[in-house]
């Protein structure tokens, strides 16, 4: 399938005459119109014949995801024969037309299929923006685009049984009954029940969209890519500085605990034995590619290069726990379609990912407690309030869990407060143990910001041993850990958390660190921008520059809603007295000497790494990049 897009102000069509493939229109259908549209002129090709479900599946993602970057609901379909010269039957084609045209209906487009087979006259109006103009090659395959491994398999088919544990141990056994969980007076946690129904229930499809994405593309953070696969996003410079410094923060912190920060490839050999056994037992969708010399996969954790690695190693019981690291930029998942949204779930991601080889359960169990510390320490220190903004699951097998009950208990006291239990009655992952920290959004969807698992099986599958005391060779318990989940879902979980503060009244901010400008100067006129250059200069912090040819009512009104920390409007009063009239995000105003102010700003700052601006100083010389 060949694919024109144009999002236009307008299409208006007229079907002139029948050709031999035309069906006969409806009284008032030979013609039609539609404002506001994303028009797709589509040609069917002969690759596409005996391929229509997926076919029509490929377009309608296509459709959805073209449609909601440039923020339409309406659409018109429309045969394009002209796109290609190996054209399919028209059988083929009008079955595609009409079953995409009824689900993109379900998914809550208004659209219009223009006649198939008719001589159209036309008029469009294309908007002109960069978006506005697309075309796409739809490769419909009927195999090898993911790979689904068995234990996803495995896990569609398991059983869970799901219980609250207490502080003090105690379990009771949840169900879940019309989307209402029984079997547990949750009090005042009532987040945790919200995270219970979303757990159990297990519907991960997105409804609507969730309020970050609109906040991510407001403040030109990051959007969607339509020249990529869905799920891959593209970073403004506001949004890449923010995932920059995330990633610096994250790694400083695993460093400094003994992580041995590493880099691998990001893709394998399907048929290297230790891998294509691991990958069947991973919870997860692989994409698939050809190369000139063998067939391989996209990685969708850092575990491959750090299993390899740890093979080749001489490594004594005195190493251990031994931690390798690596911020595997990329990984990939093919994800399902309905559950890619913003920066919540992509295809495409950015995984800390840390793995503790440990001499045997004992130590397994000190480092996890180790490790529980560094990820509170990492998530509290981005910004998140721990435990009371979070919730915990804990992921078992029954045999592990009555086994190690203690251990366990320990954990949820560590937590301090109730914890959810999801129990298998028997293993189909690699893992026998494994806990999340989750946050719930608005919308009561769940995502996981950090996870650390008891790996038990690929030690012996990857052939990766150390030297005990005895002077024999042993395999190591392995612990996947990432301590903050993907960096992309953090940015999700900061922007979601605001949204949240936001609903219960306080004031939108940016995390101080992580604001891409976090003090704004306004000069009352040009007389005053060497002053401004000059304490922009002096300040030590990202500083920009109002220097728009606007009235200084409008400019603290654009400052408020860039939601910048400190906004200082400076003239011959400033100039003269050298006090600083700041007017705080919070909602405070203070005079403040450039001394006083140089020390809160490094008193806010503390050790969180730190980035220049990410855009000109000067706002004049600022770039749109979503119209």
């Amino acid at each position: 399938m060949r694919v024109l897009f144009i999002h236009a102000d307008y299409l208006e069509y007229e079907a002139k005459k029948k050709t031999k493939v035309a069906d006969e229109l409806a009284p008032g259908s030979e013609r039609g119109r539609m404002d506001e549209v994303l028009v797709a002129f589509i040609s069917f090709e002969k690759v596409d014949e005996g391929k229509e479900p997926k076919a029509v599946q490929l377009l309608a993602d296509n459709i959805e995801e073209i449609a909601g970057s440039v923020e339409t609901k309406r659409v018109v379909l429309y045969p394009y024969a002209h796109l290609s010269s190996s054209l399919a039957k028209p059988d083929t084609g009008k079955s595609i037309l009409v079953t995409t045209k009824e689900m993109l209906e379900i998914r809550g487009f208004e659209v219009v299929a223009s006649p198939f087979g008719w001589y159209k006259s036309f008029k469009l109006s294309c908007k002109g923006h960069p978006l506005s103009e697309l075309s796409r090659e739809i490769i419909v395959e009927e195999a090898g685009e993911e790979e689904i491994s068995e234990a996803m398999k495995a896990e569609e088919k398991a059983v869970s049984h799901f219980f609250i544990i207490q502080l003090d141990g105690e379990m009771h056994e949840l169900e879940l009954a019309d989307n209402n969980v029984k079997g547990y007076d949750f009090g005042q946690h009532k987040r945790l029940k919200q995270f219970c129904q979303y757990e159990m229930a297990k519907i991960r499809v997105v409804g609507k969209e969730p309020p970050h994405v609109e906040m991510m593309q407001r403040h030109e953070l990051v959007d969607y890519e339509p020249g990529s696969d869905p799920g891959n996003l593209r970073y403004y410079p506001k949004g890449r500085m923010i995932k920059s410094l995330l990633e610096q923060y994250v790694t400083s912190k695993v460093i400094e605990t003994g992580g041995m920060e590493i880099e691998s490839p990001v893709m394998y050999d399907f048929e290297h034995p230790s891998m294509k056994k691991y990958m069947h037992r991973f919870p997860a969708r692989q994409y698939a590619i050809e190369t000139p010399d063998k067939r391989v996969f996209l990685r969708f954790a850092a575990c491959f290069g750090q299993f390899l690695m740890m093979h080749d190693a001489t490594v004594s019981y005195k190493h251990l726990p031994l931690r390798l690291y690596e911020m595997s930029r990329y990984s990939f998942r093919a994800e399902q379609r309905g559950e890619l949204t913003g920066l919540r779930r992509q295809r495409a991601f950015t995984m800390p990912d840390c793995h503790s080889f440990c001499a045997d359960l004992n130590m397994a169990k000190e480092e996890y407690f180790d490790r529980f510390e560094l990820s509170r320490e990492i998530i509290t220190g981005i910004g998140f309030d721990v435990p009371d903004e979070l919730e915990m699951v804990i992921r078992t097998t029954k045999d592990f869990f009555d086994e190690n009950r203690d251990f366990i208990t320990q954990m949820v006291e560590k937590w301090n407060k109730p914890v959810l239990v999801e129990m298998w009655d028997k293993r189909f992952f690699y893992f026998i143990f494994k806990y999340e920290w989750d946050f719930v959004d608005a919308s009561g969807k769940a995502s996981a910001l950090n996870t650390d698992q008891l790996d038990v099986e690929n030690a012996e599958r990857y052939g990766i041993t150390y030297v005990g005391a005895d002077g024999k060779e042993h395999h190591p318990y392995i612990l996947h850990q990432s301590p903050s989940g993907g960096i992309e879902r953090v940015m999700y979980a900061i922007l979601e958390n605001i949204h949240l503060k936001q609903l219960a009244g306080e004031k939108p901010q940016f995390p101080f660190w992580l604001a891409p400008t976090q003090v704004r100067l306004i000069p009352i006129s040009e007389d005053f921008m060497p002053d401004c250059e000059s304490l922009a200069d002096d300040l030590g912090a990202r500083v920009d520059i109002d220097d728009r040819d606007a009235k200084i009512g409008k400019k603290i009104r654009d400052a408020e809603k860039d939601w910048i920390d400190f906004i200082i409007v400076f003239g011959d009063r400033e100039k003269e007295s050298g006090v600083l009239p700041v007017r705080r995000r919070s909602g405070e105003q203070e005079e403040l000497s450039v001394d006083a102010l140089k020390n809160i700003l490094v008193e806010l700052q503390a050790d969180y790494p730190r980035a220049p601006l990410p855009l000109p100083r000067l706002l004049s010389k600022r770039p749109i990049f979503r119209g």
